[in-house]
Formats: structure tokens, C-alpha cells, sequence
């Protein structure tokens, strides 16, 4: 039987580094714009709001806030993506506090108006730490704040489940073997990377919500009401691809 608290392997370095950049930056900086657009209007955002872009990767979306004069902090594990999203800045002329760090342990306390947490960004711990990552991002906000979290939609994920991916790239291939455990709702993916004459692979995985599931969790963990989107910020149905949820401290 699965236990929830019993985590399979995740090998954070191997999944996030250039790698992964190689295969996905391209095609993820394209959507930028549109997505800061959306997380601008669904948050509700103005010039001069501090805001923390929670698991910010490359900065795509923090460096963009940043040009529309929101004060932003970025924060990631990966070091290879901060330094990315550092030199990203530099060429857009904007600032950014990129920090090195965890979120399950946020430094900040009533600091933030907003707190972005975009594509797919939360999941990737057991239960308890995934719930004391919600708890730190609601502490993290000032009273009144707002957070936004960009996340697969479980209906739709279930009902048009692929058990492979591919993605090619230049003549190099990066393949997801998947395997959803309903036991514990985690996606657990088997990555194998085939660049440069070299092939190595990488264990992940991604917990799924259902929305009244994340609901009671975030109002556990301190914000005060919790609704959700789908895509592009349309209605949240079977057939969304994302489940945008939208949450106040």
C-alpha cells in the first residue's frame, strides 16, 4: 500500500539544471508575456507592489513583473536557473531580488502583497511538507495578500493520461515514462535525457490536487478564502488543462 509520507525519489539537481533549460526555456518564454498579462489581471496587480515569485526557475515571469514596476523577489532551489534569470534581468534593464533557498523555509514574514507560484511550481515534497510550503507562503503575505498558484487540473490530467512523453530538441530527446499513483495522487515520472552523445535519467515526481482538496489545505494553512480557474483564466472544468487557484490571507 502507498504510503503518502513515503517519498519516491527526486533528483531536484538532475531535473533543474541546463538540461532542462535546453528543452523547455524556448518554448516557456514565449508564453511569458501572456501568462504575466493573466497573473497581472487575476492578482489584481499594480506598480510598486512587492511581490515573491515562489520557485521562480529562470525568471520569466518575475523578471516581466519586475518591468511593469512591481518590486519582486524571486526565490529558487536551482542555482543554475537563478544564475539565468540574473542575466535575463541584466539584459531587460530590470532589478530583481533573486534569492537561493527553500520553500518550505520562506526567510519573510507580512512582507508580500502577492505571491506567484506558477507552472506547476508546488507538489514535489510529502503531504506534511507540501502543506508547510502553503503555511510559509501564507505567512509570507501581509494581511489582505493575495497568492496565485498555476497547477495541472487532476480532472483533465486523469481522463487523457499519457503514460510517455517526448520532446526533441536540436537531435536531443528528453523522454517522461509516467506512472500515477492514485493511492497518494502523485504523478512519478522517469525522465531520461539524451543530449550531446550522453544519456542519463531522472526520478521526479509531482503530487496532483483535486480543487477541495488544495482548498481545505490552503484554508488550514491560514488564507482565509480560496476559489479557482481554468485555463487562461476561463472557467475551471473537466476539460482545463491548468487549475489556476486564486487565494487571500
Amino acid at each position: 500500500m502507498s504510503d503518502p509520507e513515503s517519498v519516491p525519489s527526486f533528483d531536484a539537481e538532475g531535473l533543474f539544471d541546463d538540461d532542462y533549460l535546453h528543452f523547455f526555456a524556448e518554448h516557456l518564454d514565449a508564453r511569458g508575456d501572456a501568462e504575466t498579462e493573466l497573473i497581472w489581471q487575476l492578482l489584481d496587480l499594480r506598480p510598486g507592489m512587492e511581490v515573491l515569485d515562489l520557485a521562480c526557475g529562470h525568471g520569466r515571469i518575475a523578471n516581466r513583473l519586475a518591468r511593469r514596476g512591481c518590486r519582486v523577489t524571486g526565490l529558487d532551489s536551482s542555482r543554475i536557473f537563478l544564475d539565468r534569470a540574473r542575466q535575463d534581468a541584466d539584459a531587460l534593464g530590470v532589478t530583481v531580488d533573486y534569492v537561493h533557498g527553500d520553500m518550505r523555509r520562506l526567510p519573510w514574514t507580512d512582507r508580500f502583497d502577492r505571491v506567484v507560484s506558477w507552472f506547476t511550481a508546488f507538489g514535489y515534497f510529502s503531504d506534511s511538507d507540501n502543506q508547510r510550503v502553503l503555511a510559509q507562503a501564507a505567512a509570507a503575505l501581509k494581511p489582505g495578500g493575495r497568492i496565485a498558484m498555476d497547477l495541472n487540473n487532476y480532472a483533465a490530467v486523469v481522463r487523457t493520461y499519457q503514460t510517455s512523453t517526448v520532446v526533441e530538441r536540436d537531435g536531443d530527446l528528453l523522454i517522461d515514462r509516467h506512472h500515477l499513483d492514485l493511492l497518494t495522487g502523485r504523478n512519478v515520472v522517469d525522465r531520461t535525457v539524451i543530449r550531446d552523445g550522453r544519456t542519463r535519467n531522472v526520478p521526479y515526481f509531482a503530487r496532483m490536487f483535486t480543487f477541495p482538496e488544495l482548498r481545505d489545505r490552503m484554508l488550514a494553512a491560514g488564507f482565509t478564502t480560496v476559489h479557482a480557474v481554468g485555463t487562461d483564466g476561463a472557467a475551471l472544468t473537466m476539460d482545463s488543462r491548468r487549475m489556476i487557484v486564486i487565494a487571500e490571507r
